[in-house]
């Protein structure tokens, strides 16, 4: 199980550094684009604008799809923490039965053993009162 959330985590880390690796780099490669298109100023601009604009949106969509995904994440600590509450919850509860039980038990083996000790007393009192 340490093993696998070790795998999910490498995955999920691999995932974010891809997705920061291609925003940065779809900035950087519409920048050098812009950069060295023989354009006039104005239409510079206007491509740089674009591009900026572009750039924008896709920030954007990344933000939604990072909420949708920490949604996602939150959702399933939850279920796990409720699921590892309970467990813990149960083995206690187990563990408390156990120890009521072995007290019960041991109550119970310290009366036959006082009945024992008993029936043995009122033994050896017949027998003196057999002797005498």
């Amino acid at each position: 199980m340490v093993n696998q959330q070790m795998e999910n985590e490498t995955q999920n880390t691999n995932g974010k550094d891809f997705l920061i690796g291609s925003l940065i780099g779809g900035i950087v490669g519409a920048s050098v684009a812009l950069l060295f298109a023989p354009k006039s100023g104005r239409e510079m601009r206007n491509d740089l604008n674009e591009g900026a604009g572009y750039v924008k949106d896709r920030a954007y969509e990344w933000k939604d799809v990072a909420y949708e995904k920490s949604s996602e994440w939150r959702e399933k600590a939850s279920v796990k923490s409720q699921d590892l509450t309970n467990k813990m919850k149960d083995t206690t509860n187990s563990l408390r039965n156990r120890n009521q039980n072995s007290e019960e038990e041991a109550e119970q083996a310290a009366e036959e053993v006082a009945q024992a000790i008993e029936e043995a007393a009122e033994e050896l009192e017949r027998e003196q009162e057999n002797k005498v």
